[in-house]
């Protein structure tokens, strides 16, 4: 039996979302035919401190598809009224404003 290995070119795109809405978005470069993407890069989004407490990231990681629309391979949501690690992670930037903070996050299913 032959076994074919499937790449994907990934990247990911980040959303600055205020009270669920979408405000900003950014992306990383993409990674060409890759299973194991390294993105190494860093975002800045500015929001005043009145409205930080509303405000989340929403996160995808895509694959970049050169025939038809680019799939989401997954995702997940960051901010101060998600799910216990990633308030974590939004509690440690907010603390830490200027430094960079990194993370882990399982990727999760969403629209």
């Amino acid at each position: 039996m032959d076994l074919q290995l499937v790449f994907s070119d990934p990247y990911v795109k980040i959303w600055l979302m205020h009270e669920g809405k979408k405000v900003e978005k950014q992306k990383t470069q993409t990674k060409q035919k890759t299973t194991e993407p390294n993105f190494n890069e860093t975002f800045v989004f500015n929001v005043s401190s009145d409205r930080i407490r509303r405000t989340a990231l929403s996160i995808s990681v895509m694959d970049h598809d050169h025939i038809g629309p680019n799939e989401k391979i997954g995702g997940v949501i960051v901010g101060s009224r998600t799910g216990p690690n990633e308030m974590k992670h939004w509690n440690e930037m907010l603390n830490r404003p200027r430094i960079p903070v990194e993370r882990w996050h399982m990727l999760k299913d969403f629209d």
